[in-house]
């Protein structure tokens, strides 16, 4: 004989939204606003402090300004300045702004630090060093390197001449572009003897320099009552004193003492 157990058909169970009325439904809506307010104070006043809203300024273009003119302006728009320092540029005169970040035209919250890099001046180039190259070729390394020659000097030394000896300033010496330098240049070991000059006309003095492979320099005349009008009576390098091929000696000659 079999049994059939009767089982209660399981009750069905169904979601339905309570029936609130008008101020049920504005009781509902301020518990959930009041709830999402205060999770944000939570958030503003423990764990990320900041504002509700922040205003926000448009970065100004500060770009070749003066530094302190710069920092000034971007202060009157509401911005903090940081120094970056300076970098050296072949143009931005010395002191100027070359870069800001934020970049001008930026919309960025007032308050913001804006870091500004002034220029240091042109860069600064070393002397090359040209000793014992031939002066023409010395000054031309020094054109090639940014400087200019603004002199070539001869001296005598125990080197051929028309060798490069050294620059003023130095080698290795940091100029800025376009810095003068002058360029020493050997006239030779001093080989020839001056001659005595004294008592010539200043037409033998020339010959007899110009013989002994010297030239003729600055012509002074003075009066004088000890010696023939026109003669020479002073001379310089002294008479004796050995010179390098080419040097230049200066005479003194006598003009009538009326």
């Amino acid at each position: 004989m079999r049994f059939r157990r009767h089982i209660p058909a399981a009750p069905r169970w169904q979601w339905t939204w309570p029936s609130l009325g008008p101020n049920g439904f504005r009781r509902w809506a301020l518990a959930l606003g009041g709830a999402v307010l205060a999770g944000y104070l939570t958030a503003y006043l423990v764990v990320f402090p900041s504002p509700i809203w922040r205003s926000r300024q448009v970065v100004p273009r500060v770009l070749g300004l003066a530094l302190e003119d710069a920092s000034r302006q971007l202060r009157q728009a509401g911005f903090q300045i940081q120094d970056g320092g300076a970098e050296s540029h072949p143009t931005a005169p010395q002191g100027t702004v070359i870069w800001q970040d934020p970049p001008p035209g930026v919309s960025a919250p007032a308050g913001l630090r804006v870091t500004l890099v002034s220029s240091g001046g042109p860069p600064k180039i070393p002397v090359p060093d040209v000793a014992g190259l031939d002066a023409a070729l010395a000054q031309r390394l020094v054109a090639a390197a940014g400087m200019t020659v603004a002199q070539v000097e001869s001296v005598q030394a125990d080197r051929p001449a028309g060798v490069a000896m050294m620059t003023r300033p130095a080698a290795s010496t940091v100029l800025g572009p376009g810095a003068p330098v002058t360029v020493v240049v050997s006239r030779g070991a001093p080989t020839i003897t001056v001659p005595d000059l004294l008592g010539m006309s200043q037409a033998d003095a020339r010959t007899r320099l110009e013989l002994e492979g010297l030239q003729l320099g600055t012509v002074t005349r003075r009066r004088t009552a000890d010696a023939n009008p026109g003669t020479v009576v002073a001379q310089r390098p002294a008479t004796g004193t050995l010179a390098a091929p080419g040097t230049v000696v200066d005479v003194v000659v006598a003009r009538s003492p009326q």
